[in-house]
């Protein structure tokens, strides 16, 4: 029986906005990417690869017409290589993992890259609505009519959605706060440990600056500086600039087969798709969704949550993986033990494969069986996926 394996986890390192990446043309950054992936794989021939499975949430400008092709054009690959690009909101690149491994298993591809791409620095969010006036009431309306009549007229938002999440969970302020803090911890020890050193390829900018590191990461944070934080969605909200993820420039991808070519090419296999799966739930609150796309995998698996040795929930808000860890009922100290979103940052359509090419070597450092990673998603959805180490 065919199935589906990781052979290889390559990221960039995540920049801020307007920060070290800024420079760096979306479609250079992947591949950047994808010549590291070849590398570290000890991919001899990248014809060998089938297509390459791209996220991106902003297909506009600089990140349109295709960038998944564009993307293998410029890394240098044989243009027999295909590329195709995909939205699922902030799961693109996660989704493109759920798509790589579906296409191993039916034996569509014998080999395939699965990852993803955001420059939020050059391609802000919004940019798919064109040039956004002050006057909201003019700004083109992706969602329709009719599907805001269905929910009552509301325009699903974001951040408005975890504030109803701090709100239908009891969480508090201090508590969003104190879990953010604690994400900037996570991350620096990790950066302090080079526990990122092994998964990241670093980035030479035209002037020769070499970064390797990621930029969000604050240190000596307090309750105090982030009391400070006026809140972005809501005069009297708890959610702000110091609780939310970073807007972030970054990229990363990984390296798909089965187990039987992999043998055939000479590639090692770090872990399987042990179980992926889908869910959706109210898209106005929206960010809930990876509370019954968790159930649904165990379910699914036929594990439980005590077999789960690490947890990746990405940290759109505090507000999410804090609710998810009231429903789910997981360890709070195997949920992301590298830090988050929140100190990391959150680009778009590659923090999929950003938070799978961190939990991937997490597991593999650590010989952690089973990992599961989740994240919410515009619309109300979100992907699970179940990694099993080899």
């Amino acid at each position: 029986m065919r199935d589906a394996v990781i052979v290889a986890a390559v990221r960039s390192p995540v920049g801020k906005r307007n920060g070290a990446l800024a420079t760096v043309h979306p479609v250079d950054l992947s591949a950047h990417v994808l010549n590291a992936l070849a590398e570290r794989a000890g991919l001899a021939d990248p014809a060998e690869v089938d297509d390459v499975i791209w996220g991106c949430v902003s297909q506009v400008g600089e990140q349109t017409f295709d960038i998944a092709r564009n993307t293998v054009l410029t890394a240098g690959w044989p243009q027999s290589v295909s590329g195709v690009t995909v939205d699922r909101q902030c799961g693109s690149s996660q989704q493109s993992v759920h798509f790589a491994a579906a296409g191993l298993i039916s034996g569509q591809y014998d080999l395939v890259v699965a990852g993803g791409v955001e420059s939020m620095t050059r391609v802000p969010m919004g940019s798919s609505l064109g040039a956004l006036g002050p006057d909201r009431a003019s700004w083109p309306n992706p969602s329709g009519a009719s599907l805001r009549t269905v929910f009552g007229g509301v325009a699903p938002n974001q951040g408005v959605g975890a504030e109803m999440i701090a709100e239908r969970w009891g969480l508090s302020r201090e508590q969003l706060d104190e879990f953010s803090l604690g994400s900037h911890a996570k991350a620096a020890a990790a950066i302090d440990e080079g526990r990122f050193a092994g998964q990241i390829a670093p980035v030479k900018l035209e002037d020769g600056t070499v970064v390797d590191t990621d930029e969000g990461v604050r240190r000596g944070g307090t309750l105090e500086s982030m009391a400070k934080l006026k809140p972005a969605f809501r005069p009297d909200g708890v959610i702000h600039a110091g609780n939310s993820s970073q807007i972030s420039d970054g990229a990363a991808a990984l390296l798909m087969t089965t187990s039987e070519n992999a043998a055939r090419l000479g590639l090692t296999p770090i872990a399987r798709i042990h179980t992926a799966v889908l869910a959706a739930d109210d898209p106005v609150i929206m960010l809930t969704a990876p509370i019954p796309a968790t159930r649904k995998a165990l379910d699914k698996s036929g594990l439980s949550l005590s077999d789960i040795g690490t947890f990746e929930v990405n940290e759109a808000f505090a507000p999410v993986p804090l609710a998810w860890l009231s429903d789910i009922g997981a360890d709070p100290a195997k949920l992301n033990p590298n830090g988050g979103a929140i100190a990391l940052g959150h680009p778009l359509g590659g923090s999929g494969a950003r938070l799978m090419t961190t939990m991937v070597h997490h597991m593999r450092d650590n010989g952690i069986r089973y990992g599961l990673q989740t994240m919410c998603e515009g619309g109300g959805q979100a992907n699970a996926t179940i990694l099993e180490l080899l």
